[in-house]
C-alpha cells in the first residue's frame, strides 16, 4: 500500500513539479515586464479574490466534503448510484456557481473596497482592480467545475489528470503577458482575460477523461437528494475550515494594500516561493491520502488509516524541514536569480525576501495542515477543523496588527506563518483527543536525525551562499547556475547526513 500511495504521490508531485517551474516562468515574465508596480498590485488583488473563492468552492471545502462521501458511494454503492450522485452535485454546484460569479462580477466594486480597501486612496488604481475583476471572475465558474472533475478523477486513481491541469494554466497567461499585453492600453489587462480563458480550456481538458470513466455529468438540480445534502452539510463548516490559510492570505492582502506600493506584489512573489514545497509535497500526499483514508473509513479498517497518517506525516518532516531551511538560507539568492530583471529592482528583491523567511518559517505548520486536516475531512469530521480554524484566525488578525507596524509586509507574513502553526498543532492535538491517531515508535530517533541533518544542510548554506550584494551583481547566467549549484550540494549532505545516522527507507514505510 506504501508503494501505491508514494507512486500515486510521486506522480502527482512530478505533474505539480512542471506545473510549478512553468509557475515561475510565469512570474519571471510578469516580475520583467510589469515589475512591482500598480497596474501589478491591481491584477494581483482582482486574481486573488476568484483565485480565493475558487479554494472555497473548487480544491479546498468542495473537495475536502465531496470526495469522502463519493469514495463511499464507489465502495458500497453501483455505479448507476455514483452517476446519480455526480449528476445531482454537478447541477447543484454549477448553479451556485454560476450566481455567486454574477453578483461577483455586478458587485466588483465592493468586492475590491472589502479586500483592498487601501486601493480607494488611488482612484485609478481602484477603478483598474475593479475591472480586471469583472474579467477575471467566471475563472470561478470553470476552475471550480475542473476541480470537481478533478476530485472525481482521483477518487478513481487518475491522479495524473488533475495534477497537469494547472501546467494550462500557466501558458495562458504566460501566452497573454508575451504576446498579447502591447494590444491593449494597459497592458496588464491581458493577464486577465488570459485568466479566464486560462478557467475554460482546464476544464475542458478534462471532460473526455470523465467520459472514459462513463461519469461525465448530465447535472440535474435537486437540492433534496441525500447525496447533495450530505455533502453540502459537510462542505458548510469546511468553506471555513479548509480555507483558512487562504483567509489569512486575504487579509494580508487588504492590509498590505494600506501600505506602500509594491507590498501586494512582494507578498505575492513571497508566497508563491513558499507554496513550491508545499505544492510539491504537502498538497500532493494530501490529494492521494483522502480518498485512502476515506476509503478505510468506509471499509471500518482505522488500523490502515492510523498508519496512513503516520506514514504520511513522517514524510512530512523529512521532506518539510529542509525546505524550510533552504528557503530561509537561499531567500535572496533564489529572488535575485528569477525575479532580479527588467522591472523588477535591488530593492524589490530585499523586501521580497523579508516576507519569504517569514513565509518560509512556518513551512512545516502549512504543510502539516494539509495532511492532518485529510484525519478529520475522511471521517466527515468538519466541525473541529472549524473550531480550530477560528482560533488560527483570530490569531492571526491580532498578530497581524501587533507584526504590521515593526515589520511591515513582512509582520503579515509572520504572522500567517505562526497562526499555521498553531494550526497544526491543534489539529494533531484534536485527532489525538479524538483517540483516532497514534504515532508509531520509532518518531524520536527519525526526529533527532532530520534536525542534525537539517543543521549540516543550513551550515554548508550559510556558508556557501556569500554576500547579498554579490548576487545582486552576478550575471543572470551565473547566478542561476551557482544557486542550481548550492541547491544540489544542499540536497546531498542532507542526505547523506541522514543515511550516516542510521536513516534507511524503511523507516517510512506504511506498516
Amino acid at each position: 500500500m506504501s508503494k501505491k500511495l508514494l507512486k500515486s504521490a510521486a506522480l502527482v508531485s512530478g505533474f505539480t513539479l512542471i506545473s510549478r517551474i512553468l509557475g515561475f516562468i510565469r512570474d519571471v515574465v510578469i516580475a520583467y515586464i510589469f515589475g512591482a508596480s500598480t497596474s501589478t498590485d491591481a491584477f494581483l488583488v482582482a486574481y486573488k479574490i476568484p483565485n480565493f473563492m475558487r479554494r472555497l468552492f473548487a480544491e479546498g471545502a468542495f473537495s475536502q466534503a465531496f470526495t469522502p462521501i463519493l469514495s463511499e458511494y464507489k465502495t458500497q454503492q453501483d455505479h448507476a448510484e455514483v452517476k446519480h450522485l455526480v449528476a445531482h452535485v454537478a447541477g447543484n454546484l454549477g448553479s451556485i456557481l454560476l450566481l455567486v460569479t454574477v453578483i461577483g462580477i455586478v458587485m466588483a466594486s465592493l468586492l475590491v473596497m472589502i479586500f483592498a480597501p487601501g486601493f480607494l486612496q488611488q482612484p485609478e488604481k481602484f477603478d483598474l482592480t475593479v475591472t480586471m475583476l469583472q474579467i477575471t471572475f467566471p475563472y470561478l465558474w470553470f476552475i471550480a467545475l475542473a476541480a470537481f472533475s478533478g476530485a472525481i478523477l482521483n477518487t478513481y486513481g487518475q491522479f495524473g489528470v488533475p495534477a497537469f491541469t494547472p501546467v494550462l494554466l500557466n501558458l495562458c497567461l504566460i501566452g497573454a503577458a508575451l504576446w498579447f499585453a502591447p494590444y491593449f492600453e494597459y497592458p496588464i489587462m491581458a493577464l486577465a482575460y488570459g485568466a479566464s480563458f486560462a478557467g475554460i480550456v482546464q476544464l475542458g481538458f478534462q471532460l473526455p477523461f470523465l467520459y472514459r470513466l462513463d461519469l461525465l455529468p448530465k447535472p440535474r438540480f435537486n437540492w433534496h437528494d441525500p447525496g447533495v445534502k450530505r455533502v453540502y452539510r459537510l462542505m458548510i463548516p469546511a468553506l471555513f475550515g479548509v480555507s483558512v490559510s487562504q483567509i489569512n492570505l486575504l487579509i494580508d492582502t487588504l492590509m498590505a494594500s494600506f501600505l506602500i506600493t509594491g507590498s501586494v506584489s512582494w507578498l505575492y512573489y513571497s508566497d508563491r516561493l513558499m507554496e513550491f514545497p508545499l505544492a510539491m509535497f504537502g498538497i500532493a500526499l494530501a490529494t492521494v491520502m483522502l480518498p485512502d483514508l476515506s476509503k478505510a473509513v468506509a471499509r471500518g479498517d482505522m488500523r490502515n488509516y492510523n498508519n496512513t497518517l503516520d506514514w504520511a506525516l513522517r514524510w512530512v518532516f523529512v521532506v518539510a524541514a529542509p525546505s524550510m531551511m533552504g528557503l530561509i538560507i537561499l531567500a535572496v539568492p533564489i529572488l535575485a536569480t528569477l525575479f532580479h530583471h527588467g522591472e523588477f529592482s535591488d530593492n524589490d528583491v530585499m523586501m521580497t525576501a523579508r516576507s519569504l523567511v517569514a513565509y518560509a518559517f512556518g513551512l512545516l505548520g502549512f504543510v502539516l495542515v494539509k495532511v492532518l486536516a485529510s484525519g478529520f475531512f475522511s471521517r466527515q469530521d468538519t466541525r473541529t477543523p472549524v473550531k480550530i480554524a477560528v482560533i488560527a484566525m483570530t490569531t492571526n488578525i491580532f498578530l497581524n496588527l501587533a507584526l504590521i507596524w515593526p515589520l511591515q509586509h513582512a509582520g503579515l507574513a509572520l504572522a500567517t506563518s505562526l497562526a499555521a502553526l498553531l494550526n497544526a498543532g491543534l489539529l494533531y492535538r484534536g485527532l489525538r483527543k479524538q483517540k483516532v491517531f497514534q504515532p508509531q515508535p520509532g518518531w524520536l530517533s527519525l526526529s533527532l536525525r532530520i534536525f542534525i541533518a537539517t543543521g549540516c544542510m543550513t551550515l554548508l548554506l550559510w556558508w556557501g551562499s556569500g554576500s547579498i550584494s554579490i548576487w545582486l551583481n552576478m550575471a543572470m547566467l551565473e547566478r542561476a547556475l551557482y544557486l542550481f549549484g548550492w541547491i544540489i550540494a544542499g540536497i546531498i549532505v542532507y542526505f547523506v547526513s541522514l543515511v550516516g545516522l542510521g536513516f534507511r527507507l524503511h523507516h517510512l514505510t506504511l506498516k
